[in-house]
Parts: structure tokens; C-alpha cells; sequence
């Protein structure tokens, strides 16, 4: 009788705990949570030199590709078919298909390569050259180099207009953002902002862009027919990404403060008013943010703890709390369900650019790659 009640009383306590576990979302999966959406989450985890690819129905990690060296920033393809990164130390840009988690190809960049971003037809990658003041735009059906374009002074974030039309850059040592034209693939004006942008986003009708501005812990609002900033509103401290929601009510500002003073929060802001309405914990300096298409959860990366937090933003709160590799920084959304990897690694053999450059060639296209299995 005694044992019974024991083991009773330790079914309790275990069921007590695992409630507690997955009410904070602490448990690494978001799968009791309900109303999660069909897709794949990817991140570039910088520091740990790999790639991590997450069911979003699920919110388990299907697995992590290896052999990218500092990629700072990655973009799915709009069709979901492929999957592009940045090696910030290589100088590169790298192409992976998702249906087999292998290498397509790779294309040079310039120096200090910061973001990669995709035209809404797919046919054009842009990627911000922090130092040489250049984006570099490049054709995705063949990796060559299609157009080298001067912007401000160190440009980081970049993102498409809905239209695809436009290319609006921020210029993080300087004061403005670049506007490039893509159809002549030109810079064709500058727009004052203010201190320290590092990142836009584009309303879903594309008449308004917003810009976070790092020194000044704001994000500024832009009017994008006239090329002005209409207004300005104060979120958390260092602000980096942005994004806008799908129904244009919502603007997301992920602010990461700095090594030393971690932020900790995103910043809910209500476009129609330019004002912040809440404001909610994520982790140890907040930087990547992005949406999923139906508007239901936002993921962010938390670059200083090593995690990605999904946000349910109906119930504006952190339904799930995801360990990635170091320094987990770009973040990105497809509505394509992840194809099976078999493995938890999978090794990319990625030539540098060096010893692509060594042979006379412009671009690369991908060889076989080596998988591995982790514990």
C-alpha cells in the first residue's frame, strides 16, 4: 500500500513539473502549444559556424548544417526551394538546397559581407558589403556578379520593397538609407533617418518603411513615395531588426543592447499610431526577428543566450524557448514544411574564396556534402 501511494505521489509531482515546463515554454518545444503553422525556421548561428533548420509545426530542431564560416545573416528563397547565407569570413555567399540540405553554389561578395536578401521573383541576391560601401547583386540562376552599387557608409540591413521595385539599404556608420532602384541596379537616392540605422522593413502595401536606429534607441518611419522620415518613435535600448506584421498592424523591434548590457526585450509598436503598446522579455540580446506569413507567431533570436524564441503574437508572449548554436543572428521564415535530413548534422564542404579565387573561378557550384549524427 505504501509503494502505491508513493508512486502516486512522485506521478504527481513529475506531472506537476512537466506542467510548469511547458507553460514556460522552457521544454525546447512549443508542440502543446495550439495554433502553431506548417514551416521551416532558419538560422545563422555566427559564432558556432553553422546553419540550423527548425520545424515550425513541431518546433524541433529537423537539423544543423555545418562548415559555414561567421554567417551573420540567411534568407529563404520565396519559393522556399533554396535557403541563402553570408560567410562573413569568407567573403561569400552560399546557396543550399532545402529538399536535400546541399550545397548549390557560392558566389564572391565584397568585404565584410553583412546581409543577404532576395528579390520577390527570386532572380536577384543583394548583399551588403559593410567595408567597401557596396551592395553586390547577384543573378541566383548562375552566382555571377551582376552589379557592384555604392551606398552610404557601412551597410548592413537591407530588405525589398513588396513591389520589388526597390532595395532600401541602412547605412550603419552614417546617418541615411541608401534607396537602390533594381531595375538599372543603381543607388538613386539617400535618405536622412538619423544616428546608427542598421535595419528596414517594409510595410505589406509597401507605402511605408520603418528603420531602427541603434544609437539613438528608436525606429523611424518613412514615407516611401516622398522619400521622408515622418516620424519617430523610442523602443528598448540598441535596436536592431524590424519587422512588420502581415496585416500592417504590428511593427517588431528587437533590441539587443550590447555585450556588456544585454537588452533583453522586443518592442511591440503600433504602426497606425507610431507608438510602443508592449513590451515583452526574450532573452539576453534580442536581434533577429521575423513572421510567419499568417501573422500568428514571430521567432527571434537571442544572439547572447544562445537561443531562439518564438512569440505567440495574439497572446504577445514567449510560447517556446529553442537552443541554437553560438551566437544564433539572422532568422528567416519559409511556409514550406522541412524536408527529412535522416541526421542531425550534416558537415557542408564549402570552398573558401580563397581557394576558389586560386582557380580562376568567379563561382562555384556545390559537390557532395558529409553527414554526421550528434547525440
Amino acid at each position: 500500500m505504501k509503494r502505491i501511494v508513493i508512486f502516486v505521489l512522485i506521478g504527481i509531482l513529475l506531472l506537476g513539473g512537466a506542467a510548469i515546463l511547458f507553460a514556460r515554454g522552457g521544454s525546447g518545444t512549443a508542440s502543446v502549444h495550439e495554433g502553431m503553422v506548417r514551416g521551416t525556421v532558419w538560422v545563422a548561428n555566427e559564432e558556432g559556424n553553422s546553419l540550423t533548420a527548425i520545424d515550425a509545426a513541431t518546433q524541433r530542431v529537423v537539423t544543423t548544417l555545418t562548415g559555414v564560416a561567421g554567417p551573420h545573416n540567411i534568407q529563404v528563397a520565396p519559393d522556399g526551394r533554396s535557403v541563402w547565407a553570408i560567410s562573413g569570413h569568407d567573403n561569400q555567399a552560399i546557396a543550399i538546397d532545402t529538399s536535400t540540405y546541399k550545397l548549390l553554389g557560392t558566389a564572391p561578395t565584397g568585404h565584410h559581407p553583412a546581409h543577404i536578401i532576395l528579390s520577390p521573383d527570386g532572380r536577384t541576391a543583394y548583399v551588403t558589403n559593410a567595408e567597401d560601401n557596396t551592395v553586390s547583386a547577384i543573378d541566383t540562376a548562375n552566382f555571377q556578379t551582376k552589379a557592384t552599387i555604392t551606398v552610404g557608409d557601412y551597410p548592413h540591413g537591407l530588405r525589398p520593397s513588396p513591389d520589388g521595385r526597390w532595395v532600401y539599404v541602412a547605412n550603419m556608420q552614417d546617418t541615411t538609407v541608401s534607396v537602390i532602384d533594381t531595375t538599372s541596379n543603381q543607388r538613386v537616392a539617400d535618405i536622412e533617418v538619423g544616428l546608427s540605422p542598421v535595419q528596414v522593413a517594409f510595410s505589406p502595401d509597401g507605402a511605408t518603411a520603418y528603420v531602427s536606429l541603434n544609437a539613438e534607441n528608436a525606429v523611424g518611419r518613412i514615407d516611401v513615395a516622398g522619400r521622408t522620415l515622418t516620424g519617430k518613435v523610442q523602443v528598448g535600448v540598441g535596436p536592431v531588426q524590424v519587422f512588420v506584421s502581415p496585416n500592417n498592424e504590428t511593427l517588431l523591434v528587437a533590441n539587443q543592447g550590447t555585450p556588456e548590457q544585454p537588452s533583453t526585450t522586443v518592442s511591440f509598436v503600433e504602426t497606425a499610431g507610431l507608438s510602443v503598446v508592449k513590451t515583452v522579455e526574450t532573452g539576453q540580446g534580442a536581434h533577429g526577428v521575423t513572421i510567419d506569413p499568417t501573422g500568428r507567431h514571430a521567432y527571434v533570436t537571442n544572439i547572447y543566450g544562445d537561443d531562439l524564441a518564438v512569440l505567440d503574437l495574439a497572446e504577445r508572449r514567449v510560447v517556446a524557448t529553442l537552443p541554437m548554436g553560438a551566437a544564433p543572428n539572422g532568422v528567416s521564415f519559409t511556409p514550406n514544411a522541412p524536408a527529412s535530413a535522416g541526421t542531425t548534422e550534416i558537415a557542408l564542404l564549402v570552398p573558401s574564396q580563397t581557394d576558389i579565387d586560386a582557380h580562376g573561378e568567379e563561382s562555384t557550384h556545390g559537390e557532395e556534402d558529409a553527414h554526421t549524427d550528434q547525440p
